[in-house]
């Protein structure tokens, strides 16, 4: 095998070992089921009346939605717009979010309405 040959092969393998690192690294994204809220009020909205008007409210002056699961709050990272969406329709419902939890933080693919 000639010297160049040698080296494209060397380099080939190398560049697919590299493609490969990032993915053996990448988070695991897991499945939460809670009760959706925002940052701001955690497991117990502050306003009087309704919870869901309380969210909305909180939500428009600038407060992140969150997944309240168990004792635990969960700030919700949401970057598409129809999952974001679908959030808002549940309302301050029960979800089942399913992203990629870092800290206090879950970066979300997916919502539905729990079952």
């Amino acid at each position: 095998m000639s010297f160049r040959r040698k080296f494209a092969v060397s380099l080939t393998g190398a560049l697919l070992g590299a493609a490969l690192i990032p993915a053996s690294f990448a988070g695991k994204a897991e499945t939460f089921t809670g009760t959706i809220s925002d940052a701001m009020c955690g497991a117990k909205h502050m306003m009087e009346g309704d919870d869901a008007a309380c969210l909305r409210a909180c939500v428009q002056k600038g407060s992140k939605y969150a997944l309240v699961v168990g004792e635990k709050v969960y700030t919700l990272d949401v970057k598409d717009k129809a999952t974001l969406a679908a959030i808002e329709k549940l309302g301050a419902g029960k979800a089942t979010v399913k992203g990629e939890a870092d800290g206090d933080t879950i970066e979300v693919s997916s919502v539905a309405a729990a079952k």
